[in-house]
């Protein structure tokens, strides 16, 4: 009897694993698809910042001004009153992705937007996108506001992607190619896949 418990732990514990990574991140945008850029808003387009146009990889940033974001998001810097919340942006933009990552040698997309609310919100979210998908208190999306949630879902029904919406249609996330960066969820490409947005109920 015992021996039979053991059996199936071995079978469905790796099972379970591999079922919480697949739902955790799945932005892969396709390389040559055409959409909405990013750009940071400044002429000389020397903000740094990581978007969609540019190549977030091995970028650590350390210094882009509460100006380049508010550029980059098209409001004024007195809109951006939440510094904990670009600083942690800050912090972690350009990190790579990594299945199950929680590190800054790669991190995905879930865990990113949990550790961003435990550390800028003080609340605790659920580990994977699905499940955060499915504690939110659904709103319209021309209703979101700064720190809200956004979903998408690529390969099926369920939510397999989440991001933290800004401000003006732009969200942080992790994106599998080019890691953290801020995009246009208005894009073609993230909006043909987005499918929820709302307010974490905790």
């Amino acid at each position: 009897m015992v021996k039979s418990i053991q059996r199936v732990q071995f079978v469905i514990y790796p099972l379970l694993i591999v079922m919480l990574l697949l739902t955790s991140c799945g932005a892969r945008r396709k390389s040559g698809s055409t959409g909405r850029v990013l750009t940071s808003g400044n002429a000389s387009g020397k903000s740094g910042i990581p978007t969609d146009a540019s190549d977030a990889r091995g970028k650590q940033l350390s210094g882009s001004t509460m100006q380049d974001y508010a550029d980059l998001l098209g409001v004024g810097v007195r809109e951006l009153d939440n510094k904990s919340l670009y600083a942690f942006i800050d912090n972690w933009m350009g990190t790579p992705h990594r299945l199950g990552g929680t590190q800054k040698s790669g991190v995905d997309c879930s865990g990113f937007v949990g550790m961003l609310y435990s550390q800028v919100y003080r609340k605790s979210l659920p580990r994977t996108s699905r499940d955060m998908g499915d504690d939110v208190k659904r709103k319209y999306e021309n209703k979101l506001k700064e720190g809200d949630l956004v979903f998408f879902s690529f390969g099926g029904k369920n939510i397999d992607h989440v991001g933290v919406y800004l401000h003006n249609n732009k969200f942080v996330h992790v994106s599998t190619r080019k890691g953290v960066i801020i995009s246009d969820m208005k894009d073609s490409w993230y909006y043909r896949y987005f499918v929820r947005c709302g307010t974490p109920k905790i």
